[in-house]
């Protein structure tokens, strides 16, 4: 069994068919989503798919795209979220500067309320970083330094030394279809090298859907070709990479029960 560990399917090109979405994912293996916000307008839509449906998890937070809209944003109401049941996660959240749609600054701060959030509640952090290693490192560093949290670099497209950097501090990471794109010889050598207990898998649909599927609506079904390609990476059988990957999303998102 595959966990999607990072899908959207509130968003357009699945919520019209999301039963559908969710059918085909789990007739290809794959027994388990956390369905992600990003804006607080999210979060009443992601809950309730979580609630309907045994396999679906939600995670609650904002990212770095609309940090502008939720300025005065502050952790009380992360904090309030994070006591459903169905809520496993806080984010996605971090910094992304690439497109640079808020202030650096303004995200910076909204990045570190939702650090506190994930050490108080120790709810694992869901972290997009795009053009921002230094800072996003540093950030981590620092409030690793105040006190522990769990946290996951998602759609890791990073470094290597990023990533090493980030698994010193203890985090997990989790690869994308963007692994199976012929320019990402990069990230597929770091896919290789990380370690066994610190890897997951996701579609991060409708997005970046994986070879052969490219041009299409991202499916988390679709996360059965991520983690084929990755295991034939790294010299392992699917089984094994679906063993270790379920493993560490339930040791890392230890609310997810079924």
């Amino acid at each position: 069994m595959l966990i999607d560990s990072h899908c959207h399917l509130e968003y357009d090109g699945l919520a019209e068919d999301q039963s559908g979405v969710l059918n085909r994912a789990r007739a290809a293996g794959v027994g388990g989503f956390l369905n992600i916000s990003t804006r607080q307008t999210e979060w009443a839509r992601v809950v309730a798919t979580a609630e309907r449906e045994p396999d679906v998890w939600a995670s609650i937070g904002i990212h770095p795209h609309e940090a502008d809209q939720h300025a005065d944003f502050g952790e009380a109401a992360l904090l309030e979220a994070a006591q459903h049941p169905k809520v496993i996660g806080i984010g996605e959240t971090g910094l992304d500067y690439y497109y640079d749609k808020s202030d650096r600054q303004v995200q910076q701060a909204l990045f570190r309320t939702h650090i506190r959030a994930a050490r108080r509640t120790q709810l694992p952090i869901i972290i997009h970083t795009r053009e921002a290693e230094e800072d996003t490192a540093s950030i981590l560093e620092d409030e690793m330094k105040q006190g522990t949290f769990p946290a996951l670099i998602h759609c890791f497209t990073a470094s290597a030394d990023f990533g090493r950097r980030v698994l010193e501090l203890g985090l997990s990471i989790s690869i994308s279809g963007i692994v199976t794109f012929k320019n990402a010889k990069d990230l597929q050598a770091f896919a290789a090298e990380i370690p066994a207990d610190r890897i997951l898998v996701e579609t991060d649909s409708p997005f970046l859907a994986p070879v052969p599927h490219r041009g299409k609506p991202c499916e988390p079904a679709f996360v059965t070709d991520t983690a084929a390609f990755v295991a034939d990476l790294r010299g392992e059988s699917p089984d094994t990479l679906a063993e270790n990957t379920t493993r560490n999303f339930r040791s890392l998102f230890t609310k997810a029960v079924l």
